[in-house]
């Protein structure tokens, strides 16, 4: 059975007007706004590599919570972090303060990939440069007089 086009486009047209009368818009408030720029600054210390944003964790959900709940108190955002971190320490943090010994975190890979250079640029020197035989050791008038010996015979 065959349907005809115009019967196929006129159905895919009104299906793409209903779906866009009824798509839901999402109003995204000032404080909708600022909890999510707070929360983007976290980090979930359920799933670990997720911000609190990105996270569908029921934790993460409680520290949204708790994010909205202080910003509407009143609180900047640094006062919230500043809470978050004195109660889980640096680690809830997404982008780790440069101080103590997180100066590791910051300039260890510079450094790892300083050193790794510096020994792949030393092998490749000692693979492209020649290698010299070592010196001859001068001969004893023995030798030498059988070599001119030889040579004449």
């Amino acid at each position: 059975m065959l349907i005809p086009w115009r019967s196929a486009w006129a159905v895919a047209g009104a299906l793409a007007v209903a779906a866009s009368v009824l798509a839901a818009t999402v109003d995204e408030s000032d404080l909708d706004t600022r909890t999510r720029e707070v929360a983007k600054t976290l980090r979930c210390t359920v799933c670990q590599t997720e911000t609190v944003w990105e996270s569908g964790s029921p934790f993460a959900g409680q520290v949204r919570d708790a994010i909205r709940e202080r910003l509407q108190q009143g609180q900047t955002p640094d006062e919230i972090r500043a809470y978050f971190l004195s109660r889980y320490g640096d680690y809830i943090l997404m982008q780790p303060p440069t101080r103590g010994v997180n100066w590791i975190v910051w300039v260890g890979p510079f450094v790892l990939l300083f050193v790794g250079g510096l020994i792949l640029y030393r092998s490749l020197a000692r693979w492209v440069t020649p290698s010299l035989p070592p010196p001859a050791e001068p001969l004893d008038d023995a030798s030498r007089q059988r070599i001119e010996r030889e040579l004449r015979s």
